[in-house]
């Protein structure tokens, strides 16, 4: 694992935008980066896969057992909506992707930082722009990424025993170019799975009382309907009163829920104590007392929030909007850091498997929706 500085293509924001990838610097700072690659070996990439598949086995354990025991107090969740969740579980709803935040150095076993379960971001950069980006600069290698061909495989299962008579609504609130390139891009990898597709902003979909219905702006049923927002936002909206009467399938799943809430990471941790691919974490920073801790909150997002300390001294901390649900508190990990530049893993999930990964640098500890993508490559 080694991260190696590297000329950029000298054509390479024509070559990024011709795959339509319109979103390459946020705020005028560059988020694309191929100034530097990280460079794995295939015995590394092995460890990065197997730690995510194994991760998913244990979350997915979690949650049956929230959902069996009823935990959904530990998560800040009301009691009508854990009865949804129940629901959505009980089904087997089916899910499509998620990805898992990991710090890995090469040597010691991967550690899970959080799990982007429900609206996870960054698929485009990962699965598209930066295999683009390995056929022209390191035709010989590979890449840790076949998520293209697992999420057209992944939409094609959904159609197996299906009449496929009705639209695949995709969604996101606009404007956004990265939500909005996520989901046209999801919606993609359906279409050439059979689907076919329809995108509508979140804010245009209506509601037919009559008929309990969610509706397009022709008046047509939704009745399939794969949403980039977040469920705890929806369920705090009129829209949410209307998911379970109107008996349309939603993507991902409203089991999510419970993975997308970092309440879930002491849950983990009690289940499976000293597990190698977990920190340890706690609804009470007490039993960290002494060490370096990281306070996140429950429902938090792209790095807003945090937190990380040490003793009575704050090491550093981001600003942001969450932390009315509660906290949980998480032993600090300091991830890989070459020049300056800190790195994390996200490892993705189509269905239940691992197949592919993305590298996210930052110059502090804490990445956020800004920081860097940068590509990488096996041999």
């Amino acid at each position: 694992m080694e991260r190696t500085p590297i000329t950029p293509r000298p054509d390479w924001t024509a070559a990024v935008e011709a795959l339509g990838f319109d979103f390459y610097k946020t705020e005028g700072v560059p988020y694309w980066d191929e100034t530097a690659c990280w460079r794995f070996t295939a015995a590394e990439i092995d460890v990065v896969e197997a730690a995510a598949n194994k991760l998913h086995e244990l979350a997915l354990q979690a949650v049956e057992r929230i959902v069996s025991q009823r935990l959904y107090p530990l998560l800040g969740i009301a009691p009508d909506i854990g009865k949804q969740i129940e629901e959505s579980w009980k089904r087997g709803d089916p899910a499509v992707y998620g990805r898992f935040d990991m710090i890995y150095d090469g040597v010691n076993p991967p550690k899970l930082l959080e799990y982007n379960a429900d609206t996870p971001t960054s698929l485009f950069e990962a699965a598209i722009v930066q295999w683009n980006w390995r056929e022209q600069v390191f035709p010989n290698a590979d890449q840790f990424n076949s998520l293209h061909e697992a999420l057209v495989a992944r939409w094609r299962g959904f159609l197996v025993g299906r009449r496929n008579t009705q639209p695949l609504y995709v969604t996101c609130a606009t404007p956004n170019p990265e939500d909005e390139t996520t989901v046209q891009y999801l919606g993609a990898t359906a279409e050439e799975a059979g689907f076919r597709v329809k995108f509508i902003p979140i804010q245009d979909i209506g509601w037919d009382a009559g008929s309990n219905r969610f509706v397009d702006l022709d008046n047509e049923e939704m009745t399939t309907i794969f949403k980039l927002y977040p469920w705890e936002w929806m369920m705090k909206e009129e829209f949410g009163g209307n998911i379970r009467p109107s008996g349309a399938r939603f993507l991902e799943p409203m089991w999510k829920m419970l993975l997308s809430n970092k309440g879930v990471l002491p849950v983990l941790w009690e289940m499976f104590p000293e597990h190698e691919n977990l920190l340890p974490a706690y609804r009470s920073p007490d039993k960290l007392a002494g060490g370096r801790v990281v306070r996140k909150a429950m429902l938090g997002r792209e790095g807003a929030n945090i937190r990380i300390s040490e003793g009575d001294k704050v090491l550093l901390e981001t600003g942001g909007d969450y932390g009315e649900e509660g906290f949980v508190y998480q032993t600090f990990a300091e991830p890989p850091c070459v020049d300056g530049n800190y790195a994390t893993i996200g490892a993705w999930m189509v269905g239940d498997e691992c197949h592919g990964m993305g590298m996210r640098e930052d110059r502090t500890l804490i990445i956020t929706n800004n920081s860097r993508f940068l590509p990488h490559y096996f041999e």
